[in-house]
């Protein structure tokens, strides 16, 4: 069976590429019906990632974020027709300590192997859930970077003492929204605060039981735990804010992503005897957990559809490119590609 690859040869600019698929391997095919832009894939397209990771990476098929319809499954373990969640990882082994998402030999879908953006996709039936009927595809199409949520929840919760009055997530981007939803979710007796730069975006924190601008920070607000969700060049003053005003003893769960060395106030964590631990991706555990939570709370999945910055009909290159450009000058919210090719 022959498969059409859209990979990204070089900063903003796309080829097409043709490849055999294996139908009787015991693999799923899928065919990527709504697939998400993440930080990450616009990283590639717009060429910030350093250029020695570029020329080793590319060309490659961007998107790890999506959902599609089974159109063949030799396993038999799926039907044609049924809508599933792809998991990006691939892990080559199994580790009694350490999670898929975290082992070296791993692998990535747009990072250190083809990612979604593709005719079809074949793929083991480990790395596919299903999803439940009726659920908007345009949610689901980003239900891994909420599964990387779950995945940094979970952790939190096996790891930071139980005294969780006041939990606070620092960041009013798409992660932040997601952590604190999450969190509200699973921590119904704690109070979820949320530190940000916009008023505009905090606005839409409608479930919070605070917000505050960093830079009005009211006197006295203490947090418990914290989750930073800056990441970039705002990850050094997010932590060091959340290392000012955290308990001691409290937890703090890294998330966002910085391409550079961040400086961190270790005195202070000394002082306070803080736990601090990184969380980075998720695995197909997480992805189970996500959608048993989607099925629990279906006012959940409306929530998250509050992010939705825009839904992009892709029916050829020119429409994956456009989609791109669409997300490269957003604001807030994630960019949704429909996927029509």
């Amino acid at each position: 069976m022959i498969n059409t690859v859209y990979r990204l040869a070089q900063p903003r600019r796309f080829e097409i590429a043709f490849e055999d698929i294996n139908l009787f391997g015991g693999n799923v095919i899928v065919r990527p019906t709504h697939l998400s832009i993440c930080n990450a894939d616009m990283r590639y397209y717009l060429g910030t990632r350093d250029a020695k990771v570029l020329a080793e990476k590319l060309p490659l098929a961007l998107i790890h974020e999506g959902a599609g319809e089974v159109v063949f499954d030799g396993s038999g373990n799926f039907k044609p027709g049924e809508r599933v969640v792809m998991v990006p990882n691939k892990p080559a082994e199994h580790d009694d300590y350490i999670a898929e998402n975290y082992l070296r030999s791993s692998k990535f879908c747009g990072s250190t192997m083809d990612g979604f953006l593709q005719e079809y996709v074949e793929i083991e039936p480990s790395r596919l859930v299903r999803l439940p009927k009726g659920i908007n595809m345009n949610v689901a199409a980003f239900t891994e970077i909420v599964s990387v949520s779950m995945h940094a929840i979970t952790r939190f919760d096996s790891i930071a003492h139980p005294r969780r009055e006041r939990i606070g997530v620092w960041g009013d981007g798409n992660l932040g929204y997601i952590t604190a939803l999450l969190a509200k979710k699973k921590f119904t007796n704690s109070k979820i605060i949320v530190f940000g730069t916009s008023a505009e975006k905090l606005a839409d924190f409608t479930f919070a039981d605070e917000t505050h601008l960093v830079s009005n920070i009211p006197e006295g607000c203490l947090v418990d735990h914290a989750f930073e969700c800056v990441g970039g060049g705002g990850s050094p003053v997010a932590i060091e804010q959340i290392i000012g005003i955290i308990q001691p003893e409290g937890t703090i769960s890294i998330l966002g992503v910085s391409e550079y060395p961040v400086p961190v106030n270790t005195r202070m964590i000394l002082e306070k005897g803080l736990r601090l631990f990184g969380s980075s991706r998720s695995g197909a555990e997480d992805f189970r957990n996500t959608i048993a939570l989607y099925e629990k709370n279906p006012e959940l999945v409306n929530y998250l559809g509050n992010i939705i910055g825009s839904v992009n009909t892709v029916r050829s290159v020119a429409d994956i490119k456009a989609a791109f450009e669409k997300d490269a000058h957003k604001s807030f919210g994630k960019t949704i590609m429909k996927i029509e090719l």
